[in-house]
């Protein structure tokens, strides 16, 4: 991973990494001795348990272990399944 340095003052380049700082301030509101082990809970929270919409609703750490392919598959198997389910269920309760 390089580190970039983005356009000072330059909302296309500098709106990712402000909105991580917006979210963070926003979650964290604790006394100054709590804070060090607040961050690390909230940047692991924000890497393993928070979906991202930029990464098609997946946590970065799926997408950095090479799960992203996997799971949307997953997720459109279980959508099938509930459609036919619910499909059952209508023609069922209409029948009845």
């Amino acid at each position: 991973m390089t580190h970039t340095r983005g356009k000072p003052y330059h909302p296309m380049t500098q709106g990712k990494i402000e909105r991580w700082h917006r979210t963070m301030k926003d979650k964290i509101l604790y006394m100054p001795s709590e804070l060090e082990s607040r961050i690390g809970e909230f940047i692991n929270h924000y890497n393993t348990r928070r979906y991202h919409e930029s990464l098609n609703n997946l946590t970065p750490e799926d997408v950095w272990l090479g799960r992203g392919e996997t799971i949307p598959e997953q997720r459109r198997r279980i959508k099938a399944k509930t459609m036919t389910l619910r499909k059952q269920l209508y023609w069922q309760q209409k029948a009845a």
